[in-house]
């Protein structure tokens, strides 16, 4: 049964009861790990990104470590989605060529003969960004065509960035981000292209699992660095858009570590917090309108249906953060704590650490600290999912001081 606790400095944490033996989580296992990092370390482009140790700051926050897996490293592009986008890809063109996935691998798909046949094929996606400017990747990586669609008000940089990224064909619509995936489906059906879109509905369950499995790479490597170093994780804070990433991110350690597993929570922007509100109400529940953040690549109304089971069982709560929050945690990655290293993080990206330093640095949150079992002997993970993909916005917070804390 969730338990909301009162809202303070910005922040909303919502308490749940995980009933992980109520959910199938087999999808999440280590197999199907292997199965995604086999593929993606046949990709050129590939490196392991690293996991940044943060002992300055973990020191002045009270915690036993703070660790964060830098995804601004991924592939090149300054974000995660990359993996999803390049996994879903392969699997599509493996079922429409006759190939075995677990037989093959990229090194398949750099034969002139079966590049001939992807040639053929047409993808198309919507996207905040950094999900565009994986499946634009991913189809210059395979010789595809790919269409992007983008919600209105993108900032030009995101938007060039899918372009830079690959060969997509990139259109910003007049619409928020839920109606124009839809959209993005409407010309999949008009045209025959394959959809690769990172949510899911009632038949179209199948893409959206490749994408979510593509993630599992990212889980395996930050489980793998963590142990290197000399612990587990007690709490793992993962960001909210849809929920694809969090869902298969939370049930691959929930597996991997068993009865170890640590506290999950999720988190989101205080304005696009559907799944905080789905959470709340027990069932899945929407955000209306156009809610404007600067943490773009959370911007969205709608949870992926299929990952709801594992967001509703599996998480020790829900927490949305303001603005101010996410522009905090830029600035304390920027201008780190001690020898910390810098880490260069977008709005999106920062959204975990603006919770974990809301939680831990404010007397109002004493409550909600408590409640999730945080202070002298916790061990938390992070992951940075993108870079300064709005590079101007990156500077106007980092440099100039944009969205201060009141």
């Amino acid at each position: 049964m969730a338990k909301k606790l009162e809202e303070e400095y910005g922040t909303k944490v919502l308490m749940n009861v995980p009933e992980v033996d109520q959910v199938d989580l087999s999808a999440f296992s280590e197999g199907k790990a292997k199965e995604t990092r086999r593929f993606h370390e046949s990709i050129p482009a590939y490196n392991r990104t690293p996991l940044v140790q943060l002992r300055g700051l973990g020191g002045k926050l009270g915690v036993k470590g703070i660790f964060v897996k830098n995804e601004a490293e991924r592939f090149g592009m300054k974000a995660f989605k990359g993996l999803g986008g390049t996994y879903a890809m392969f699997r599509i063109l493996c079922r429409e060529l006759g190939l075995d996935p677990g037989k093959v691998d990229f090194s398949e798909f750099q034969k002139v003969d079966v590049r001939e046949k992807t040639a053929k094929y047409t993808f198309v996606t919507a996207t905040d960004g950094n999900h565009g400017k994986g499946v634009s990747w991913a189809s210059g990586l395979f010789g595809a065509h790919a269409y992007v669609y983008m919600p209105k008000g993108t900032v030009k940089a995101r938007e060039e960035a899918v372009r830079q990224a690959g060969p997509a064909e990139v259109t910003v619509t007049d619409w928020n981000y839920d109606d124009t995936v839809k959209y993005a489906k409407k010309m999949s059906e008009e045209h025959g292209w394959f959809l690769i879109q990172d949510t899911s509905w009632d038949g179209y369950e199948e893409i959206p699992g490749w994408i979510m499995d593509g993630y599992l790479t990212m889980a395996s490597e930050a489980a793998e660095q963590t142990e290197a170093a000399g612990e587990i994780p007690t709490h793992v804070f993962l960001q909210a858009g849809v929920g694809s990433m969090a869902g298969a991110v939370a049930g691959y350690l929930v597996n991997h570590y068993g009865e170890k597993a640590p506290k999950i929570m999720i988190v989101e922007p205080d304005v696009a917090d559907c799944i905080f509100r789905s959470g709340e109400a027990g069932e899945l529940c929407s955000v209306d309108g156009a809610p404007e953040t600067i943490m773009a690549g959370l911007n969205c109304g709608t949870p992926c249906k299929s990952i709801w089971p594992v967001l509703k069982s599996v998480p020790a709560a829900y927490v949305t953060c303001k603005d101010y929050a996410a522009a905090h945690a830029m600035r304390a990655y920027a201008k780190p704590a001690g020898d910390d290293p810098v880490i260069v993080s977008g709005e999106s990206g920062a959204s975990t650490m603006g919770a974990v330093l809301m939680l831990l640095e404010r007397p109002e949150l004493e409550a909600a600290r408590k409640a999730l079992g945080l202070g002298a002997d916790s061990v938390i993970l992070l992951i940075n999912t993108e870079g300064d993909t709005d590079p101007v916005s990156y500077r106007n917070i980092v440099e100039c001081g944009a969205y201060p804390l009141p």
